[in-house]
């Protein structure tokens, strides 16, 4: 969802995601978000009489269902227009959001119970309900919505995963409305990052009445949803690529909003973004490649890490057949068979890192010596081609091919294209007898391909909801919704089920348990790892305030602002 969850592939999506505030992995800390300036740096220059900021995306919304929401670039605008019971700041922390207070917790710390702000109301005038969040849960894990992200409750919240699974009805979910302001929340076991997965969005509450009314219409365009954050999402079509964000003045905290609109356009060439940066026409854009190199010296530029990990994924099932990439020793190939150093260095051009895992560094740190994730685990599958072809010569033999003709899934922003066509020379240079088609569309065309398994090899990536490696690992669970590759191994899903459950109270042996697991993950070739995204961007100096999350939803503009120029 980021927050994990699917983006664009090495284009300009997450380039307003900017080092203006501290970049942690995330606290469990909270406070009353109330009061701006805890949350908020101090203002700094003389506010403009317009607050008025123009940003570029680099992909189309593909849904603005919360429900139903598993990209990044929903998620930012999700962010910036709807609030769970908690949101990230700018320093990300978790503060309250819909809820008024700390929750009461019980002994056992498997119940919740949240009070829902009296001054929390939706911009048709309805006030936010503890029934909204029973109405928006129930429906992410019913089976009849089908859901992708139905697995964050799944042995979360009680009975989510009975209720998935189809052996219970949705109305034995684990959450019930007390009274119209009081949610109980009832979890299957104690989950030490319970609090961090309420900001995200499938934890977002949905209005019963509005939605019902709606019917099949709902969240269909910008004019057949209502909002509760600090921004309402207008001009958007459900397929355009423009829409703007105004200042909602329902909000409950609508004093520390500063920006009264924000345009934006999707502009998914760096070259056109920057002529409308350099024109002052667009007030923050992402650079890459080459663009890093030709304004390394300007005082407008700003580079930072991300939690988002980058892979190939290897379709083992296609229109109901078995695929060449069932045979390991074809993935393992694969996988060895490019330059990360080189494609980080070349394509790249930002700052990006050569990935040896799926885990991103930075992300999570040892329970016992606080060393990384990443640096314990090291790097897994490396460059090397010379075993790439021995890879190469058995899988084609127990294939009894010589050849193989396979596609490459990637969108058709510039970089993208860039970095299919890199890796389509590095794969076929280095295994003799390849063929690789590039498949280059749209970001939502290639989000409806994953999810039909439409693809040989894709390029694709995952970005952190959460601070913890099993929101990277679990994706690759036999049943997970989001594995969508045909990838199942029994000792695999075995950690994966370990990790969620028994070893939740034994944090040390947790920890071994999800190193294990990616080193299965890739000793099998599960994926093949490409590298970890860091970020360049130009900004105007007269842009504040702007909230850089590691985890979770990229960014946040509820505190953000413009000085005179």
């Amino acid at each position: 969802m980021k927050k994990g969850k699917l983006f664009s592939i090495a284009g300009i999506t997450f380039a307003s995601a900017i080092v203006l505030a501290a970049c942690g992995g995330g606290t469990s800390s909270t406070k009353d978000d109330s009061a701006s300036k805890s949350t908020s740096s101090s203002e700094s220059g003389n506010m403009a009489k317009e607050q008025v900021l123009n940003l570029i995306e680099g992909a189309e919304i593909p849904t603005m269902n919360s429900v139903m929401n598993t990209d990044a670039t929903s998620s930012i605008v999700m962010n910036n227009v709807f609030e769970g019971l908690y949101r990230q700041d700018l320093k990300n922390d978790s503060v309250l959001g819909m809820a008024s207070e700390e929750p009461k917790v019980s002994d056992d710390k498997l119940t919740y119970t949240f009070k829902i702000r009296e001054d929390a109301n939706w911009s048709n005038g309805d006030p936010v309900t503890a029934k909204d969040f029973v109405f928006s849960w129930r429906r992410l894990v019913d089976p009849a919505t089908a859901a992708p992200y139905s697995y964050m409750m799944a042995g979360v919240i009680e009975n989510a995963r009975e209720i998935t699974a189809g052996e219970k009805q949705p109305d034995t979910l684990g959450v019930k409305a007390i009274d119209d302001k009081t949610l109980e929340v009832k979890l299957e076991k104690a989950v030490p990052y319970f609090k961090g997965l309420l900001s995200l969005s499938m934890f977002y509450p949905q209005n019963e009445k509005y939605v019902t009314e709606q019917g099949d219409k709902f969240a269909s365009n910008s004019d057949t949803i209502i909002y509760n954050g600090p921004f309402k999402l207008t001009s958007w079509d459900g397929t355009g690529l423009s829409w703007k964000y105004e200042k909602n003045d329902t909000y409950w905290d609508k004093k520390s909003v500063k920006l009264d609109k924000i345009n934006v356009d999707v502009v998914k060439e760096v070259s056109t973004a920057l002529n409308l940066y350099d024109n002052g026409q667009i007030d923050r854009i992402g650079l890459s490649g080459e663009y890093v190199q030709t304004r390394q010296d300007d005082p407008d530029i700003k580079k930072l890490p991300t939690s988002y990990s980058f892979y190939f994924k290897f379709n083992q099932k296609r229109d109901g057949k078995d695929t060449p990439l069932t045979n390991e020793n074809i993935r393992k190939a694969i996988a060895m068979a490019y330059d990360k150093q080189a494609y980080a260095d070349t394509v790249l051009q930002n700052g990006s890192i050569p990935s040896g895992g799926l885990v991103p560094e930075g992300l999570a740190k040892d329970p016992k010596n606080d060393k990384d994730f990443r640096e314990e685990n090291g790097d897994l599958l490396k460059f090397d081609a010379k075993k790439a072809q021995d890879y190469w010569k058995k899988g084609l033999k127990e294939l009894g091919v010589d050849k193989l003709d396979l596609e490459l899934l990637s969108d058709d922003t510039e970089n993208a294209k860039r970095s299919s066509e890199f890796m389509q020379g590095q794969l076929e240079e280095n295994l003799p007898g390849l063929s690789l088609k590039l498949k280059n569309v749209p970001f939502k065309v290639r989000i409806n391909d994953n999810d039909k398994q439409n693809y040989d090899i894709q390029l694709s990536g995952w970005g952190a909801d959460y601070a913890d490696p099993i929101n990277f690992l679990e994706l690759f669970g036999t049943t997970n919704g989001n594995n969508k590759s045909g990838y199942s191994n029994e000792k695999y899903d075995d950690l994966l089920k370990q990790i969620s459950t028994t070893s939740l109270a034994d944090p040390e042996k947790r920890w071994g348990q999800m190193r294990d697991a990616e080193k299965l993950l890739m000793d099998t070739a599960g994926i093949a790892p490409i590298y970890q995204r860091y970020l360049t961007v130009l900004q105007k100096p007269y842009v504040k305030d702007i909230g850089a999350h590691l985890v979770g939803a990229d960014y946040s503009y509820k505190w953000a602002y413009v000085t005179e120029k």
